[in-house]
């Protein structure tokens, strides 16, 4: 019980985005293993359950500015834990997800798993756009990276209910700085944030596009919402 408390206690000292690079991390393989094996884990379902969920703390940080993402994210991370704890060995690949849902003919449909790791893939792709734009542009505000980042990733696919809210949600965007002190924790210096980011990115990477290869070759790619 003493350890369990100490390490919350640490890990309450680091920035959200330390805890995510440490996490993930631990999904990934060692230099020694498999090319084949490294693939295989670049599309499991807890791969993609875990960095979602890391996602959904770093958004807690902003507070209720983006609950709309927020909602969704766990919405779709529900439903594929669902899925998974029903049979974690049939479904332990999103392919295997993909493939069945298609094969039923269930992959388009608004509740179907397909959907949900799509979104999945898509929220965490604006993620990483939204904290490329923080590092690469010092300058620039919050709410700037926020709409770019949005405008490029998840706009697109977006109908204008969804566009809706989010134009809503822009106009609550903390300032800049305030958003990367959260980030930060109370532990760290703030000029480790660009380095976190490049590590962040350099591991949920290979997964965004390991997922994007699957939708492609299904023609699942370009679904939208409402």
């Amino acid at each position: 019980m003493e350890t369990e408390i100490e390490r919350e206690k640490m890990e309450r000292g680091k920035s959200e985005l330390r805890v995510a690079m440490e996490e993930l991390c631990l999904l990934s393989p060692g230099d020694g293993e498999e090319q084949e094996q490294e693939q295989q884990l670049r599309s499991s379902t807890m791969d993609l359950l875990c960095v979602s969920k890391q996602l959904l703390h770093v958004l807690d940080e902003i507070g209720p500015t983006l609950l709309v993402l927020r909602q969704d994210i766990q919405q779709n991370v529900q439903r594929l834990q669902d899925l998974h704890a029903r049979d974690s060995s049939k479904y332990a690949t999103l392919t295997a997800i993909v493939i069945e849902e298609v094969e039923e003919g269930t992959s388009k449909k608004t509740n179907s798993c397909t959907r949900a790791i799509i979104w999945l893939a898509r929220s965490i792709n604006f993620s990483v756009h939204l904290l490329e734009r923080l590092m690469k542009n010092p300058d620039s505000s919050l709410k700037k990276m926020v709409e770019e980042a949005y405008n490029s990733t998840l706009k697109p696919f977006h109908g204008w209910i969804s566009s809706a809210a989010y134009r809503v949600a822009l106009g609550l965007i903390p300032e800049r700085e305030i958003f990367i002190q959260l980030l930060m924790g109370n532990c760290q210096d703030p000029e480790d944030f660009g380095g976190d980011v490049m590590i962040l990115v350099s591991i949920v990477q290979p997964l965004l596009e390991e997922i994007n290869a699957i939708l492609v070759k299904h023609q699942l790619d370009r679904l939208k919402s409402t």
